[in-house]
């Protein structure tokens, strides 16, 4: 992994822990074979692509958030229950 790469990742994601599960998991989608959203004329390693990505904004993330979910569950109910009764 080429530490230019990861140092400049950490400036978009400084959450490292957020930065090494992302990573994880867009390299095992590419050894899956899917695609780069990057061009690249030198070989790099998979993690390199991915740091790159992320660097470019080609990939980003999202925390789920367990209380939102809850809150739009509890609406969606809501919303059917008050269709139903009308």
């Amino acid at each position: 992994m080429r530490d230019d790469y990861l140092k400049q990742a950490l400036l978009v994601l400084p959450n490292v822990n957020i930065l090494v599960n992302l990573v994880s998991w867009r390299v095992k989608q590419l050894r899956k074979k899917n695609d780069s959203t990057i061009d690249s004329l030198e070989r790099l390693e998979l993690e390199d692509i991915v740091l790159r990505e992320i660097i470019e904004g080609k990939l980003t993330y999202e925390l789920y958030d367990e209380k939102q979910e809850e809150v739009d569950v509890l609406e969606d109910v809501l919303s059917l229950l008050a269709s139903n009764s009308s």
